[in-house]
């Protein structure tokens, strides 16, 4: 087995792992919605607080690289499972017609 089996073997037993660091990511957006709400709105509330806070919060948005990164090894990894089944299941009809 090469190497990029190996890799795709290894992250299709780590999927739940992904999907849980896709949803922590998700739940970091609702404080920067906030956050980016009230720059909109020129609120202050929120917003221009403290320059490091805004740093962390504008930063956010830079996380999501990770979440569209995972997400697509994820439909990937389903897409090359999909494939492989169906492979396997042609494979045994036509032994199974022989």
């Amino acid at each position: 087995m090469n190497a990029w089996n190996k890799f795709w073997n290894w992250y299709e037993n780590k999927i739940l792992g992904s999907i849980i660091v896709i949803a922590v990511i998700q739940f970091i957006q609702v404080p920067h919605m906030v956050w980016n709400a009230d720059i909109m709105l020129e609120a202050g509330i929120v917003s221009r607080v403290h320059p490091i806070l805004d740093w962390f919060l504008y930063g956010v948005d830079l996380i999501e690289i990770i979440s569209i990164i995972n997400v697509g090894m994820i439909m990937f990894s389903l897409l090359k499972k999909r494939h492989r089944q169906k492979k396997e299941i042609s494979i045994r009809h036509n032994h199974q017609n022989q």
